[in-house]
């Protein structure tokens, strides 16, 4: 049965799913900004509210990657966006190499998507509920004293809370991204991210230290507590224990990024101007492109990630079992064998001599460090290749047909489509995988030095290209309010830009 059998077979049934209705007029920005703060705000009260009936003796699936999807732990949030996401990636895969031979410029082939996305999200939604639910999720016996009821009655009633917030969250990214600005996953990991920055800077919750947890009441503490000399003599360590460095690097990583978003590399294609005179056509493409579209290709990118922390898994579980061939433990670290050198840096304790456990030898350091960095900017540069590939057209595309229509063909080229995209898509290939190599070597350093709130800076450049996207659109948006007219893609025949 063909591809597009199966869709018209599931049509009725998709179609009885709910969906947020499209608007059918402008939508103001006074409008939008309404839709997208009380989404907002409805997502933080979510997150802030905690699983009833859960025990405190329960695990977190994710634990570090939760910042990724958006969600807060043992929260109605747990979810977050991650049914969203694994629908999102396996359409993209198969519309990308047209397995599913889907033209979406067609009404018919854009519902049959938009329907196999939520019904691809209802099903991510119970799979992944039902695995926190019965794998890490654990009943509260003294709830189902107290109610009268067994414990699978209060793990029905976990599931169904973290199944059903689950669902309304992608309603809520719909809503946002049909009525508000941006993106709903996009500003849902964007809260994700501000809460743990904000906690990093203001908590006074004190950690294992006796100090807070924020960096300012920590510092007004340390000035009250600690003698003058403690602190000179503490030198580099004391700033890395007392989250300054931290500080520091967040606040140059942001500018930093700000900067890399806003550059751009010109590329110059030989055209032909007229039947006798060459020249070039010129267009400027965004160094790195790491907005909401490659929140995708961040994910696969952190897979990486989940698999060294799988592997640890495996090593931890030998070493319990007295067989030392990949490497021994103190507590949770390897200290020796390749599990000591595949471990990923999370902070300046996996690296700083100092700080790292003892009997570790700098050099063992210096090649922890090269194969984190190997790891993580070739990951990164497999990963641009990998996506770019598996779905061509969705970056280039509009560049092709810009060029196309400018009316000066690509010489020795002919003016089809296929003839520029040979000729335009080696060129963004290399810029795609050098600006990712760039990002991949940027994660590593924050990491090493650390960031607020023990944000990973793969979550954080995420956060703030998002963030950057944002200003973008709504700046476009209040100077075609200006102008009082509708912003069209312009086509300039000297030079056209991305």
């Amino acid at each position: 049965m063909s591809v597009k059998a199966v869709g018209d077979a599931l049509a009725s049934f998709l179609a009885n799913i709910p969906m947020v209705e499209r608007p059918k007029r402008h939508v103001p920005l006074k409008t939008k900004l309404v839709f997208t703060i009380a989404i907002l705000v409805l997502y933080f009260a979510l997150s802030n509210i905690p699983l009833f009936g859960l025990s405190p003796c329960s695990l977190d699936l994710f634990g570090r990657w939760q910042a990724i999807f958006a969600g807060q732990r043992f929260s109605l949030t747990a979810l977050g966006v991650m049914p969203i996401i694994d629908a999102a990636i396996i359409l993209q895969i198969l519309a990308g190499p047209k397995i599913m031979k889907l033209d979406l410029t067609t009404q018919k082939d854009q519902t049959f998507y938009l329907n196999m996305q939520k019904l691809l999200v209802l099903c991510f939604a119970v799979l992944i509920s039902f695995t926190y639910v019965t794998g890490f999720y654990l009943p509260d016996q003294g709830i189902a004293s107290q109610l009268g009821v067994p414990l699978p009655v209060i793990s029905f009633l976990l599931f169904l809370q973290v199944f059903l917030v689950g669902m309304l969250i992608y309603y809520m990214d719909e809503v946002i991204s049909r009525w508000g600005i941006g993106s709903g996953v996009g500003l849902f990991i964007i809260a994700s991210v501000t809460q743990q920055l904000i906690s990093g800077l203001i908590s006074w919750v004190p950690d294992k230290s006796g100090f807070a947890v924020g960096v300012i009441p920590r510092g007004i503490e340390i000035v009250q507590q600690v003698p003058a000399y403690e602190i000179w003599e503490g030198g580099i360590v004391f700033l890395f224990q007392q989250h300054l460095i931290a500080l520091i690097t967040t606040i140059a990583l942001f500018f930093l990024l700000i900067y890399l978003w806003s550059a751009r590399v010109e590329l110059k294609i030989p055209g032909l101007y007229s039947g006798r005179r060459h020249g070039r056509i010129r267009f400027s493409i965004k160094f790195v492109h790491f907005t909401y579209a490659m929140i995708i290709p961040a994910v696969l990118l952190n897979l990486g990630g989940l698999l060294l922390t799988s592997i640890q898994g495996i090593g931890r579980m030998l070493y319990s079992q007295g067989i030392t061939v990949l490497g021994t433990y103190e507590g949770n670290n390897a200290v020796s064998g390749l599990m000591f050198y595949i471990s990923p840096i999370y902070s300046p304790w996996d690296w700083y001599p100092a700080l790292v456990l003892p009997g570790i030898e700098g050099w063992q350091i210096a090649v922890r460090v090269a194969i984190e960095m190997s790891i993580m900017v070739a990951g990164a540069m497999i990963t641009a290749l990998l996506w770019l590939k598996l779905t061509p057209g969705l970056e280039n595309r509009d560049i092709r047909i810009m060029i196309r229509k400018s009316g000066r063909p690509i010489y020795r080229y002919n003016r089809s489509i296929k003839a520029i995209r040979r000729a335009v898509d080696k060129r963004i290939l290399k810029i795609a995988m050098f600006g990712s190599a760039v990002l991949g070597a940027l994660i590593v350093i924050a990491d090493m030095f650390g960031t607020l709130g023990g944000v990973s800076a793969a979550y954080f450049i995420l956060a703030v290209s998002i963030v950057y996207g944002l200003y973008e659109e709504m700046s476009s948006t209040l100077t075609n309010r200006q102008k009082g007219t509708t912003r069209f893609h312009e086509i300039n025949t000297e030079e056209i830009e991305i």
